[in-house]
This record gives structure tokens, sequence and C-alpha cells, in this order.
């Protein structure tokens, strides 16, 4: 392959020896720690245990009924474990016998199977879906089987036994053995469901941080996944060309050894992923591992035997650059501080041959760097107990030293000289493990390095900047900055070394010794000497000898420096004990000074030296998000808004779970207004503060009102705004006709509506004052007053058009011109009636003529156009306009607040520039005088149903185009809502009105017209213009005179039958109308003669001369023709003359029970020139309503139809008449009726 001839790697086909006595394919093998003994399964259904010294078999292990897929060895307790097809035995190493009966673990074969690192449980996988775990005691399954939903090809515990690696034809799963729990899976090689091959091996990182994996035919890969990220790690090695059947990792975790269906075992190196070496079988091969020392390969397959590999030298570890004997992967644990995994490595070796000297020495050292004297100084007269050794008096004398007893301390380094050979390299390491006493020891140091030219000075030098920093570090804990600042800067004039210089593999033993980190001295020396200048305040110095160490550093040192300096980690001590981190960031801490200042600054308010400050510690490039919020804030103090905006949006990135970010955002955002921004950053604040762990970031909620809840408020606002507006108003701005949703949608778009949301969310407590004060000023409708002409817009004609754009023509130049003056005078909507209205919606035209005059009264302003006014008119002008006569103009006068009169050429009516018309005593002057309205009413007209007939005398000279809308356009001016129908003709449409004013308020004023009556009903009249002429007006009687009457009547009339009148006339109900008739409580008197009158004012009407019981005889004039009757001459018609029942007459307190106005007002009223009430007894009561009822009244003329009902006949002038015998109180009872009237 390509890759392989760029590396140059030639396969080696020849192994060193083969172990043959299996009669079929090799399928497994396994060796144990203790570098001797070797077990292999095979497809012959036997396993062997075997002796790696000589190679012969020790134990031919027989038991099971099919393939030995998998076997597996325990590191600690000589077990063995072999699989078939759904079975597993346990076997004893010593002896080759089994443990157990062949166990019945899985419905089908088992592919693999693995010993926990501390050998009490076993894992099994299958490919039935499940991995069960087994105690190895009692060989009882242990807890649940793991269900992995798919066919198992591997399982491998991680080197900590934490973890379970569990390979699928789906994925790799991470399982928690203790919890049984998923935590993490990995896409295989195909990252699909589909698998080709038969096993998809597993090999754990022997720090148990990273696994290997190996691909089926279609991915011969090997790739590496990480714990941590969860992630691939790296590219997948290639180099195979087939299937890959196993893996090993050796005991160093530096060489990878896989075996293939290719016939090739290749031998990687970790760190680069490259094949140092390829081993060539003479078919596919099934497994490998390494020895124990991991200097050897054992692999097998299909021909049948074991081959055996040397591991190429090259690829070995460095022992000879090395003084201690101590394994790769100790030692690496021991370098990076590891103790832990190393003191357990070296008992494992211990465990395995317990005369191993020199792991006894090695795990003396590992006690020693965990201060655990008592048990270094065991290990180590251990190890010289077993055979004296160089590194065992060394680990003796570190041990004594540590104990400080000096003399048996020199002593052991005495003998451990013995043990040097006149190695000059291993007589220098000793004298310098002697020279670890800080500052005794440089002088020492130095004095080597002059006495023994031969020396390795680079070592003298690298042990004397050692010391300097140590010196220092004491230094700096001692808060003795200058001089610590001292002695780093010496360290960093060492020439033994820089940061491209690296630290030899043979220095690292100082590292294994004692925990130096020899390979960052350099990089530790200068981040100190930056940190110890920080402390004593040289800020300049600091800086400079931090851009120094960043100019003098190499790539890899720069990233790390740069790691430091942002705080990514910090520098560990390099005390010879351990310790803590003790290092902050050294740009965090320059950071953090300037900060201070800066806060300092920001307190009072002395913005530009804050801002000025807070620049300098983010320019160190390692502010938190605390300085770039400050900074903000001093921002938006000087109302740099964009500046502001850019640093509160680096707290958001720096700090995306705080509120305070988006509370800067949110500010800056509404200074520069962008409003909208601004509620979006506001709305996710309050997010932050609703979900913040602390609880008293999250009070900080109850300062705030929450979004939806001040949209809330402000839309209930709207809707109660928008109830009393027209249902479409054209936008003044846009000149586009906008129905409710599209008004409201505006409104949600405004920069008014953004910034009262704002405003209302930033308080607690819903500020509904300003809500409305904001809507209403929002909403504010100019209305529009004028004379119908030809060519009006109407709805089609604007709708979905701009208006402004329209050919101005025939109404639209009026359109045109009224929107143009509402938007200049600030008004966002108008209203005209042309168009505005969908008149083919009878819902619609309903709604809008019953709301008319609430609309009108609502609006903001009202303008009248008086199109037949000419420019720069005199007063009088607007008395002689048309608009005056019109129907739908009535209510458009008195309906508004503020109304604003043009002329025809749009400019002001007697160029009065004031705001409100209404408040010219002049121009409503002469509006009174024009209409016969009173100049109070024209004002402040209170719209409603009582003082009925003086509302109709002035809309009496009204005139409409179409007959309804005489009727239609009082509806809003008496408050009462009725339907619409065009087509019913004037008089219905005036009938129902009248009908519904006189069953509302009882008020039977409407009855008192002259004219014509009525088609709907007889009593009311044809025409409106019937209530032209006022009402009669009957003087009342003067309260002298009225005492002097009720004197009179005490003793004509009884107690009980005045009072029983009373009692009758106060029980009688208001009138009512039911389908067009009106019931009617009357005083009735029986007319008992008609005569026409002898003298005839008018051709037209007749003169009659009336006469009826009870009363005085009057005179009639009608249009009716009436028969002619008088005694002894009879009629077959029955005529009534009659008093309709006035409850004023009880002289009864006013009653609350009709509202006049849309605003409350003052009730007014009563009976005609009366204002006071008098106190009185029930009896003086009655007998002034006897007194009231003989006084002249205006009564009606009645006909009787037959059947009950009767009708009125209307006259020409007002019926008058009078009692003739007041106390006749009997017949005036006996004549109370309440008459059906057609």
């Amino acid at each position: 392959m390509a890759e392989e001839a760029a590396q140059l790697v030639i396969p080696i086909i020849a192994p060193v020896r083969t172990f043959e006595d299996h009669v079929n394919a090799v399928l497994a093998l396994a060796v144990f720690p203790d570098r001797r003994h070797m077990v292999t399964g095979s497809a012959d259904k036997t396993l062997r245990l075997w002796d790696l010294n000589d190679g012969t078999v020790l134990k031919k292990m027989e038991g099971h009924r099919g393939l030995v897929r998998a076997v597996a060895v325990s590191q600690h307790r000589q077990l063995i474990a072999s699989a078939d097809n759904g079975e597993f035995i346990a076997w004893d190493r010593d002896t080759g016998e089994s443990l157990t009966p062949p166990i019945k673990a899985h419905s089908t074969f088992i592919r693999s199977l693995d010993f926990s690192p501390d050998g009490t449980m076993l894992a099994t996988g299958s490919s039935d879906h499940t991995t069960k775990l087994w105690n190895t005691e009692t060989w009882k399954l242990q807890g649940n089987p793991i269900n992995c939903s798919a066919e198992i090809y591997s399982v491998r515990f991680s080197p900590s036994g934490e973890l379970l690696a569990i390979a699928t034809n789906f994925d790799i799963q991470i399982w928690n053995t203790g919890t049984r729990e998923r935590i993490a899976n990995f896409k295989d090689h195909m990252g699909t469901a589909i698998y080709v091959g038969i096993n998809l091996p597993l090999a754990w990182m022997p720090d148990g941080t990273r696994l290997l994996s190996g691909g089926c035919i279609l991915d011969p890969t090997i790739r590496q996944w990480d714990l941590s990220t969860r992630q691939q790690a790296g590219d997948p090695w290639k180099g195979h060309d087939h299937e890959i059947n196993a893996i090993a990792v050796n005991s160093d975790g530096t060489l990878v050894a896989s075996a293939s269906r290719d016939h090739h075992v290749r031998l990687w190196r970790l760190w680069d992923r490259k094949t140092i070496a390829i081993f060539q079988h003479s078919s596919w091969v099934r497994c490998v591992t390494f020895s124990a020392d991991g200097k050897r390969i054992l692999s097998g397959g299909i021909d049948n035997k074991i081959s055996e590999w040397v591991v190429p030298e090259a690829a070995l570890p460095d022992a000879k650059a090395c003084i201690l004997a101590i394994s790769a992967m100790t030692r690496n644990a021991c370098i990076t501080g590891d103790l832990p995994t190393a003191e357990e490595l070296l008992t494992r070796e211990i465990d395995a041959d317990a005369n191993n000297y020199s792991s006894y020495a090695n795990r003396s050292f590992v006690m020693a760097r965990k201060h655990d004297w008592d048990h270094a100084l065991h290990d180590a007269i251990k190890s010289v107990s077993i055979q004296p050794s160089l590194t065992g008096y060394i680990s003796q004398g570190i041990s004594f030293c540590g104990k400080k007893q000096v003399r048996n301390a020199i002593k052991a380094f005495d003998l451990a000289s013995m043990f040097t050979n006149g190695d000059l390299k291993a007589n220098h390491f000793l004298l310098l493990i002697k020279a670890d006493q800080h500052e005794e020891a440089m002088l020492r140091v130095q004095e080597l390095a002059t006495a023994c030219p031969n020396a390795d000075v680079l070592a003298c030098r690298i042990v004397e900047a050692y010391l300097c920093i140590q010196v220092g570090l004491n230094a700096l804990d001692g808060a003795r900055y200058d001089e610590a600042a001292g002695h780093f800067t010496a360290a960093v004039k060492n020439s033994a070394f820089s940061s491209k210089l690296a630290i030899h593999s043979k220095y690292e033993d100082f590292v294994v010794l004692f925990g130096w980190n020899l390979k960052s001295l350099w990089q530790t020396a200068n981040q100190n000497r930056c940190l110890a200048l920080l402390r004593v305040g040289r800020l300049g110095e600091a800086l400079e000898s931090h851009q120094y160490m960043m100019d003098m550093s190499d790539e890899n040192t720069k990233a790390s420096c740069l790691d430091w300096s942002t705080g990514k980690f910090s520098v560990m001590s390099l005390r010879l004990r351990s310790s803590p981190a003790f290092h902050t960031a050294f740009k965090q801490q320059c950071s953090a000074l300037y900060a201070a200042n800066g806060d300092a600054a920001l307190r009072v308010m002395d913005y530009d030296k804050a801002i000025a400050l807070y620049s300098a510690a983010i320019d160190l490039g390692v502010a938190s998000d605390v300085i770039f919020a400050h900074r903000s804030e001093a921002m938006l103090e000087k109302k740099s808004w964009k500046d502001a905006l850019l640093d509160a949006q680096k707290v958001t990135e720096l700090n995306p779970s705080s509120y305070l970010g988006y509370k800067l955002k949110h500010a800056a955002l509404l200074g520069s207004q962008l409003f909208g921004e601004a509620i979006e950053a506001f709305q996710i604040m309050f997010s932050k503060l609703d979900t913040a762990p602390e609880p008293e970031i999250r009070k900080l909620r109850l300062q705030y009102t929450s979004p939806p809840e001040a949209k809330e408020a402000i839309r209930k606002v709207i809707i109660a705004q928008l109830d009393d507006a027209p249902l479409r108003l054209l936008d003044t701005a846009t000149g586009l006709l906008c129905d409710r949703d599209a008004q409201i949608k505006t409104f949600d778009d405004s920069i008014e509506y953004k910034e009262l949301l704002l405003s209302t969310m930033k308080h607690a407590e819903l500020r509904m004052e300003l809500i409305k004060k904001v809507v209403e000023t929002y909403f504010r409708c100019v209305m529009l007053s004028h004379r119908w002409e030809e060519n009006e817009p109407l709805l089609h004609d604007i709708q979905n058009k701009v208006v402004y754009e329209l050919k101005a023509v025939g109404g639209i130049v009026k359109l045109q011109s009224f929107c143009n003056i509402a938007r200049d005078a600030g008004y966002h909507w108008a209203w005209m009636d042309t168009c505005c209205i969908d008149k083919q919606s009878n819902v619609e035209l309903q709604q809008s003529l019953n709301s008319m005059f609430v609309w009108y009264h609502h609006s903001a302003l009202t303008i009248v156009y008086l199109s037949d006014v000419p420019p720069s008119s005199k007063s009088g002008a607007l008395a002689k306009s048309v608009w005056n006569k019109r129907g739908w103009t009535f209510q458009e006068s008195l309906a508004p607040k503020v109304i604003l009169f043009y002329q025809k050429d749009w400019t002001l009516y007697l160029n009065d520039c004031s705001p409100n018309h209404k408040d010219s005593v002049e121009i409503m002057q002469e509006l009174a005088e024009a209409t016969g309205i009173d100049r109070e009413a024209l004002i402040t007209f209170r719209p409603g149903i009582r003082n009925a007939r003086e509302t109709l005398r002035w809309a009496s000279t009204r005139i409409t185009t179409r007959q309804e809308d005489i009727a239609y356009s009082l509806f809003g001016v008496f408050r009462v809502r009725l339907s619409v129908d065009y087509g019913e003709k004037k008089q219905h449409a005036l009938g129902r009105l009248l009908q519904e004013i006189i069953a509302q308020s009882g008020d039977i004023t409407a009855l008192d017209w002259v004219g014509k009556s009525s088609e709907f009903n007889s009593c009311l009249p044809a025409d409106i213009t019937s209530y032209e002429l006022s009402p009669c007006t009957l003087t009342p009687l003067p309260e002298d005179e009225m005492q002097i009457s009720v004197s009179s009547l005490r003793n004509a009339v009884p107690v009980d039958l005045a009072s029983k009148l009373y009692t009758l006339l106060s029980g009688l109900s208001a009138p009512r109308f039911a389908h067009s008739r009106l019931h009617l409580h009357c005083i009735t008197f029986h007319v008992t003669e008609v005569r026409r009158s002898r003298t005839q004012d008018q051709q037209t009407y007749t003169t009659y001369e009336v006469k009826a019981d009870g009363l005085h005889d009057l005179r009639i004039t009608t249009e009716d023709k009436l028969p002619q009757f008088w005694p002894p001459r009879s009629t077959f018609k029955t005529f009534l003359l009659v008093r309709p029942w006035d409850r004023h007459l009880l002289e009864l307190p006013e009653s609350a029970d009709d509202t006049e106005s849309v605003e409350d007002h003052d009730s007014v009223g009563g009976f005609p020139g009366e204002r006071e009430r008098v106190d009185l007894d029930s009896h003086s009561r009655a007998l002034r309503l006897i007194v009231r009822l003989g006084q002249k009244f205006s009564a009606l003329l009645l006909a009787h139809q037959g059947g009950g009902e009767y009708k009125r006949i209307a006259s020409d002038h007002d019926i008058i008449a009078q009692v003739r015998n007041v106390a006749s109180v009997h017949t005036m009872m006996d004549s109370v009726k309440n008459l059906e009237i057609l």
C-alpha cells in the first residue's frame, strides 16, 4: 500500500517461535502477568495452558461442547474463563482443572468475555443481545442482564472496572457497572446497523480515558474514542485490507497490535498512529496479545498455531536513558502525578511476583511522593532484603530523609554509590539527588559543576534552576514578592534551558522521584516571575515579562502560556511535596486590578476613566463578563449606545445563562430606539430571571411585569378603547383603510406600542393610567361631518388602495383633504361615513348606525366641512349652510366634545384657530339661532330619553334623503338601539323610535303634538314635523294658592276617598307598547255632545263644540270628520276625552332610572315649573293631587273602534280641558282606565 511504502515498513514473515498442539484454528488467547503462563482457545473445542519459558503445553483442558470462541484471565486470582455456544467454564490456572461445570449463560453463542480488574466479576456478551455479569465467588448472575438491543461482539472492562464497553453490530455502548446505566454510545464504523464480519474488537487505553475499536470488511480501520468528549478522537488508523479480528495495547500504553483477516498483525505507535512493524501469517489471524513485559507479540489464527514475534527494539521505551528501572506505564503515572494509579500498578507487579525488588523500590518512591514515610521505608527495606540495588538504597535514603533520620539517610546513599559500578552518569545522578535542599544545595551544585569537568553540566544547571524556582516559590508563599521576583528572574536567565530545548528523558528520573516538572521549568519560572511582579504592584514590568515569555516561546509553549494567561489551566507547584494549584491566571490578575480601579471610577461617576480602565483590562484578552458588563454600564451613562450594545452582547456570549447581559442589551437598544430588539432582549432577560438557580436572582423577577401580563393588560385597554370607535378607520399615515385587526396590528408595530410595552414590563405594578393614556392618544380618531354630495367615495372605491394616490376628483378631493388635515394635526386615524362602512353588510350597517353617536362623542375631534360656506366668510355664513338642515348632522352637532368648522377651501371658519369651536361663544350662538337648539345643549348635550319632547322639537326641522333616516339618525341621540330596515317607510321607522322612547321612559310628553296621526299608531305623529311647535305649557298653580285649595278640600273630600284615589293612581304602570298598540292609563271623560262650529277658520280642518261628562265645554279643530250628536240625537260611535296619567302629579322624589349621557350627570326634570319638594303627610299629598287634577290639562280625543280598542283623533291645536268639580272623587276614581290605542 502507498501508506506502507511511505513508512518503509517491510513485513516480517518468520516468527521467533511457534506454539503448536491445537488441531484446529486458534480463536482466542491470553497471557498472565507472571510472564510465564499463556492460555489459548480453539475451534477444536479445547483449551491449552502453555509455559512461555519453554513453549510446552502444561495442560490440555477439555469440557466444551462447541468452538472455544473466547478466553479471559484474571490478573490477581489465577482464574481462566472460556466460552462457546452459550456456555462458559471457569478454570484454575495452577491445576488446569475446571472450577465449574459448563454454565448455560446465553441462548446462543458467546462471542466475548472479560474479567473485571479486581477479578470479582466476569462479563459475558452474546448474540442474544444481552451482556451478563457473574460473581466469581459464587458464579451466580449478578444483577439483571444488560439489554443492548443488538448482537454483541465484544465486552471489555475499563482499567478502573467502573465502566464496561460493549461493541454491538449497531454501536459501541459504555455502561456504568454499578448503576447499570448507559452513559455513552458511539456509532460503529459503518454508522448503520449492518456489520459484515465475525468480530468487532475493543481495547481500553491503560489510563481508561480512551477506547480503541476495530472495523469490519467494509471499514477495516482502527478508531479511537474519547470518553470525555464522547466523540471520535482523530482520524481512523488505516492499513489493513480486511476485517480486524483483535486489538491489544501494551502495558505502557505506547504500542497497539491488531490482527486481521488479511494475514497480518500490525504494530502501531500510539502517539502518531503509524505502523512500525508488520508480522505476516500464512493465513488469517483471529487473536493477538502482548507478553507481560511488552517485548513480544503472540498471535493465533486459522493455521492452528500461535506465533511469537519480537517487538522491534526501536519501538521499546528508552531504558538506557533512565537510571531507574520502572515500566513505562508506571513512569507515566508518576510523571503526570497520578500517584494512586502508579501505586496500583506497582502493587499488581508485586502481587504477580513477590520477589520483584525493583517494584518494591519503585513503590517506595511513590509512597515518598505521597509523604507516607512509614510505608515508603517498609518497601525500601523489603527491596534491599530481596536484593540490594542502586534503586533500593536510593529509596532507603529518601525514606530516611523523610523521617528526619539523617545519619541513616547518608549511610543509605553511601551504600547506593557502591552499585553504580563506576558509571559516571549514575554517580552524578546520585549526587544531584542529595542536592535537593534548596539554598544550601545551590552551592553544592555549583561546586559539583566546577569540580567535575566531565559532569553533566546541563543537569547541574537544571537542578540549579529548579532550586531557584523552589526558593522563589517559598518567597511567593511568604508574600515576599520582590525577593520572589529576583529568584524567578535568576531561573529565567539560566542558560540550561529555554522553551525550545526539550528536557531529555534521562532527567525524567527526577520527576519520578520528586515530582519535578522539568519539562516546564522555563515556563514555570517565567509565569511565576510575572505573578510576583504583579503581586508587588510592578504592573508594567509584569506585562513586559509576560511579553518576553510570549516572544521567546515556541509554538507549543506559547499555546500553553496562552492557556495559563487566560486561565484555562493553572501551573502546579514544583515543590517536592504535593500541593494544590496556587497560581491564578496572570492576565486575569492584571485584568482584575484594572477592573477594580474601573469600579472605583464608576462609583464616583467618572465614566471616561472607568471606560479607559475597563478597556485596559479587556485588552489583556481575559476579561470576564462582569468587566464587559461594567463597561457597558459606563457606556450607557455616556449614551454611547452602540458601544454599550457591543459590550452587552459580549456579556451574553461569555455568560449565556445570566440575565445581566440581556438587561444591558435592552437598555442599549432602547437608547438606540431599536424598540423591537429591546423588547426581545427584555423577554430573554425575564426568562433568565425566571429560570435562574439562585433564589435571590429569581426574586428580581418581582421588580418587573412579565411580557404576557403586560401585553394582556395593554390589549384589554385597546379593546375597551375600540369599543367606542368605528369598525373601520383610515390610517392617516399610510392612507389605507383598516379594520379592527389591522388597527391593532398597526399599533403593535408602532414605536408607541413598543415604548409602552417596555415601560410596562419594567415596573412590578401595572401602570394602568399610563397604558390608558398612551392607548387613548394613539387611537384618537377624527370624524368628518359633512353634507353628502355627488360622487362621494364609497367603500369599494378605497378598499386596499392608498387614499393619497387616488385621482383627485369629486369626493376624493374632500377625503384626501380631510385625511391631510387629520394627519397634520397629529392624529393616526380618520373616519368618513361615505366610505368607512360596508353598507352591503347588514350586521355592520346596523352596528354602525346604532353606534354613530357614541363614535362622534368619543372622537378626539370632529371636523365639520361646510362646502357651501365660501372662504373668508363673515359671521352668519354658518347659519345659512345646508349642513344645519340635514338629518344626520343633527347628532353630529350634538355628540362631539371637540369640533372645528372648515369652509369650502378647508380653512377654519371665521379664522378661529382655537382648538375647539364649542368654546367659541360667537360660533355656538350662531349655531343655536340657526338650529333652534339651546346653546348649552350644543356644548354639553347628554344623550338619552329624558326631556325627549324638547329633543324631538330640535330634530323636527331636519330632512334626510332616505325617509327612514329621519328616525335612524336619532337612535344615538336617545340612546336606543333598534334594528335598521330600509324600506319600512318613515312612519313605521319613526313609530318604532317613539314607541321605544315612551316604553323606556314612561314620558308621555312625546304624545303632545299636533298634526296628522301615524299609521304605526294613532297616538304618534305621521311626521317628525308635528313636534316643531313647542308643547302646550300650562302655568302651574302657585304654592300659596295650592295651600288655599288644599285647605278648602279638607272638609269637602273625605280622607279615605282622597287616600284611595292617591293609592289607585300611584299604582298605575307606565305606558307600554306591544305590536304597535299603546296601552295607556288615563282618566277618561265620556263625550256627550259634538257639534260643528258655525264659524270655520280653515277649509281643511273642522272645528267642533264638544261636551264631556265632568269637563268644562271645549272646542276641537281636526282634519277628521266627526259625527255630530247631542241629546236626544245619539250616535253609534263612542268618543272619550282622556287625560294620560302622568306620575309627576304624585310629587314623588326623582328616580335615577334614566342615564341621559355617556358620562354620569345630575338628574334634572320633574313636574313643569317645579324644583322643590315639600314634606307632606299622606292626606295632604292626596289633597294636593286632587287640586292638580283640577287644573287645566292637555287632553286626547279618542274614538272607540269596537272590540275595546280606541283610536286617537288628531287635532291641529292642543286640546285644553279642565274638570268641572274637583271634589267629585268618586267619579274620578271610576273614570281611571287602561286603554288600548291603535
